[in-house]
């Protein structure tokens, strides 16, 4: 039976989630996350999309990101394929990285634009990584509440919908728990 169509138009925003085959590591160390960022990047230039958020896990990804001319099936093909190329050559295996096909929710509204965005800053806490979300590298969080710039995040959309001072509102925003029940972003399970 054939895979079901995603939904896509010019400004879809997708919350992507993807995890590694048989929930293995797909980041083993630094290496391999910035090399994911980097094909990120590479793959952006030849299909442009806006990326709102990010956070790596060592297991799965969490990107929510905005289509503009490119269906997301030519991203998401490009980039994971790509990377698991990378990741089997590096660590000398064969195989699939990536555990079945990606996640990919559509966002329609803004109230679940801006779950999503807790949802996946507050991911690294979630699972007891850090203390302070700040401090999980891997993440956009610290680009949103920091003078940080990071380069992958387009930050505008996402901060535009607080008050001055932008950062610590979205700070504010995010450390606050979840309590919206009617829309929740693509959990793992």
């Amino acid at each position: 039976m054939p895979r079901q169509l995603r939904v896509w138009y010019p400004g879809a925003i997708y919350h992507i989630v993807a995890r590694g085959n048989r929930r293995a590591a797909i980041f083993i160390d630094k290496q391999d996350y910035l090399e994911y960022l980097r094909i990120l990047e590479d793959v952006r230039s030849m299909y442009p999309f806006l990326l709102h958020s990010y956070c790596l896990m060592t297991n799965h990804i969490h990107l929510q990101l905005e289509t503009t001319l490119y269906h997301i099936q030519y991203i998401m093909k490009e980039l994971h394929s790509r990377y698991a190329v990378y990741l089997n050559i590096r660590l000398k295996i064969e195989g699939h990285v990536f555990q079945g096909r990606y996640g990919a929710r559509l966002i329609e509204t803004s109230d679940y634009f801006l779950e999503v965005s807790r949802y996946i800053h507050r991911n690294p806490f979630e699972a007891k990584m850090v203390r302070k979300l700040e401090d999980y590298k891997w993440s956009s969080y610290s680009s949103y509440v920091t003078p940080h710039i990071n380069p992958h995040v387009y930050k505008d959309k996402t901060l535009s919908y607080f008050n001055e001072p932008f950062h610590q509102e979205y700070r504010k925003f995010i450390e606050r728990k979840n309590t919206n029940t009617e829309e929740q972003p693509c959990i793992l399970k």
